[in-house]
């Protein structure tokens, strides 16, 4: 997901001392260190975590929480296999979680140590079931899906379908994601077949869908900045994430825009909390996985983004914000998996829609 960048405050101190590193001293639950504080480091999604959680985290534990962000799983993981990192906890979606188990860079999670995963909906945890088996080497953190943002003042009459890109009147007025599982998903589903399907007949109408009916009525494929062009009245019809659509929209307008999970479902992802095999700080690692499901603070992230309490139960009870979408709108969508070799089929399908007329 695309969200605006926060950076972490704080800098990291390391005192060496005839070439030895200074040991820093560890945190401990409202207690007092002797030295500077413990550090966890976390690679996250840009703006994924309220600093509200991050600092009640800080306080409890007398920590400093290190965080620093990714556009895209390709991203992290180009970053994590270049060895470019000391992070603690990754926030990898659903097919990453698979590979980076698959190739051994995530420690396994000791849920005796998360006992707030009693937390998490079953029917989240089923699906999870498709990437990682009972939930070895992930906690999920968030389940959701992009969806359409339509401006109703300029827009008239259509459904909550994949069809309004086909509407040859909003040419030049829409846009969608920069993000080939998203584009090429959105039309398998919208033709009855799954996001997975490695049937190259379904990926070739797919491709056709996209190039010769929906890539001429867009302006772009953008993933950067789709939100502020839809604020800015650019797009009148904008696929892609709620929280970012609405973070860019003036409150006082907001009742202008229709957000909906098509009706055809599409893609679905679900990211999770995952430990890098080789965590120095892994019991630090495994009390913020806990305290994020605390349903008081999951529900103070949801709250923060306008997300549905998808992933954990109790917190939809105490939920006090906006909901862009409801859990239920997710029910025909489908999760994203690791499709392997078959994700060549994808990739000359998208650059055939990227580079063809």
């Amino acid at each position: 997901m695309k969200r605006l960048l926060r950076y972490a405050t704080g800098l990291a101190v390391i005192a060496l001392i005839l070439g030895s590193s200074l040991d820093i001293a560890s945190c401990s639950k409202n207690g007092q260190a002797s030295s500077e504080p413990k550090k966890l480091y976390i690679f996250n999604w840009i703006t994924y975590t309220p600093d509200s959680v991050i600092a009640k985290f800080e306080k409890e534990y007398n920590c400093k929480v290190v965080y620093d962000s990714f556009d895209s799983n390709e991203t992290m993981y180009a970053k994590l296999k270049a060895g470019g990192s000391n992070y603690d906890i990754v926030f990898p979606s659903a097919d990453y979680v698979s590979i980076m188990a698959k190739q051994g860079m995530l420690a396994a999670i000791d849920k005796a140590k998360v006992p707030n995963f009693k937390n998490i909906d079953p029917l989240v945890l089923a699906r999870a079931k498709d990437y990682d088996p009972d939930n070895k080497y992930s906690v999920p953190y968030y389940m959701g899906a992009a969806g359409i943002a339509v401006n109703k003042i300029k827009v008239k009459a259509y459904e909550h379908s994949w069809s309004i890109l086909s509407r040859k009147d909003l040419k030049n007025k829409m846009t969608m994601l920069d993000d080939m599982r998203e584009v090429l998903g959105d039309a398998l589903a919208f033709q009855g077949k799954s996001v997975n399907s490695v049937n190259e007949a379904d990926i070739k109408a797919a491709e056709d869908l996209v190039n010769k009916t929906w890539k001429p009525n867009l302006l772009k494929f953008d993933a950067e900045a789709f939100a502020k062009g839809f604020a800015a009245g650019e797009f009148w019809v904008a696929q892609g994430y709620a929280e970012n659509i609405f973070q860019e929209y003036d409150p006082a307008k907001r009742g202008d825009v229709d957000f909906f999970i098509p009706k055809e479902g599409g893609p679905l992802y679900i990211d999770s909390m995952v430990v890098l095999k080789g965590s120095k700080n892994l019991d630090l690692a495994l009390k913020f996985i806990n305290f994020i499901h605390r349903p008081e603070i999951y529900a103070e992230f949801c709250d923060a983004f306008g997300f549905p309490a998808t992933v954990n139960v109790p917190a939809r009870a105490l939920k006090k914000g906006d909901m862009w979408y409801k859990p239920e709108d997710l029910t025909k969508c489908e999760l994203k998996l690791d499709l392997g070799a078959d994700l060549d089929k994808y990739n000359t399908a998208w650059q055939e829609i990227k580079v063809g007329k």
